[in-house]
C-alpha cells in the first residue's frame, strides 16, 4: 500500500511518511500483562494519557478488556464504565487521536461518540457482527488484527505450517470481508498479532517478515513488552523489557510499519526520531 497517512474523522490524519506513528497503550484493566493494572484507576489512566501527549505520542489507545493469553471476557457494562469516561476526559483536554481497543460494537460506538477516532479490534470484526456496521457508518479507520480463537483460548491455536503465509492469507480474508461490509479500503489497517496465539519462534518469524503484510494494508505492530522479549532477555515482565521492545520497534520501522503500539512512549518516540533520521540520511 503506497500511502503515508491515515485519514481520521473531522478532516485530520496521522502521518507516517517519515517513520512509524507511535500509539501509546492505556490499559484500563486490573490485570494488564504489562503493568499489573497500574492504569485501572480512571484518574491515573487520564494522567498517563496526558503524559503521553506531552511526550509526543501520535495516538492514544484505550482498552478496557484484557487480551492477555487466558484472559476472561469482560461484561459490556463494565467495559463501558472503564473506557468511555477516560476517552471523554482525554478528548476534553487534547485533540490527540484516540483509538478504542475493543471487540464489542456498542463499546466502539459509545467510544466514538465520546471522542475516539479509530477502532482497534483484535478479532478483526469477527466477534461482534455489528462492529463492521459501526465502523462503516461512523467512517473511522479500523485495525484488523490476526488472532485465531479468543484470548482465553488462542494459545491452543498455534498449529501453523507456514506462519507468515497463513497469517498473510487470513489478514487478506479479513480485509476482503471488511471491504465487502462497505468499509472503505483506505480506512483499513492490519496487525499480524504478535503474541496472540503464536509460539516464541512464530513471533520472531512474523516480526522478521512483517514487511510482507504491507501489501495488504498499512501495517500496525504491537510487540511492546511481549513474552518473547522476556524469553530472549530474561526479563520477567513490564518496564524491564523496554530495551528489547525498542529492538522490536527498529524491526517494525525497517518493515515500513505505519503504527507501533508501545507502553513506553517517551523512549519509543525518541528512539524512532533518531533511528529513522539516521536511516533516511
Amino acid at each position: 500500500m503506497n500511502r503515508s497517512s491515515i485519514l481520521l474523522p473531522r478532516g485530520r490524519s496521522i502521518d507516517y511518511g517519515q517513520g512509524p506513528a507511535v500509539m501509546g497503550i492505556i490499559n484500563v484493566t486490573p490485570d494488564s500483562f504489562s503493568d499489573g493494572g497500574v492504569h485501572f484507576d480512571r484518574h491515573r489512566a487520564i494522567e498517563a494519557a496526558m503524559a503521553m501527549v506531552a511526550s509526543g505520542v501520535a495516538i492514544v489507545d484505550v482498552g478496557g478488556e484484557s487480551t492477555r493469553p487466558g484472559a476472561e471476557p469482560v461484561a459490556l457494562a463494565e467495559e463501558l464504565d472503564r473506557t468511555i469516561a477516560v476517552i471523554g476526559a482525554i478528548r476534553s483536554r487534547s485533540d490527540i487521536p484516540i483509538s478504542i481497543d475493543t471487540m464489542k460494537a456498542e463499546v466502539a460506538s459509545e467510544a466514538i461518540a465520546a471522542g475516539a477516532d479509530l477502532v482497534n479490534d483484535v478479532t478483526a470484526l469477527r466477534f461482534d457482527p455489528a462492529m463492521g456496521e459501526v465502523v462503516r457508518e461512523r467512517e473511522v479507520p479500523v485495525i484488523l488484527m490476526h488472532m485465531r480463537g479468543a484470548p482465553r483460548t488462542m494459545q491452543k491455536t498455534i498449529d501453523f505450517t507456514d506462519v507468515v503465509g497463513e497469517v498473510a492469507a487470513e489478514l487478506e480474508t479479513y480485509t476482503a470481508s471488511a471491504i465487502a461490509a462497505g468499509i472503505a479500503v483506505e480506512r483499513i489497517l492490519v496487525d499480524p498479532g504478535i503474541g496472540f496465539g503464536k509460539t516464541f519462534q512464530q513471533n520472531l518469524e512474523l516480526l522478521a517478515a512483517s514487511s510482507r503484510f504491507r501489501s495488504i494494508a498499512p501495517l500496525v505492530i504491537g510487540a511492546s513488552r511481549k513474552a518473547f522479549i522476556g524469553r530472549l532477555t530474561g526479563r520477567q515482565s513490564g518496564a524491564p523489557r523496554m530495551a528489547g521492545s525498542l529492538a522490536a520497534a527498529a524491526a517494525a520501522a525497517d518493515a515500513g510499519a505505519a503504527i507501533i503500539r508501545t507502553h513506553d512512549v517517551p523512549e519509543t518516540v525518541d528512539f524512532l526520531k533518531v533511528y529513522c533520521a539516521i536511516r533516511s540520511t
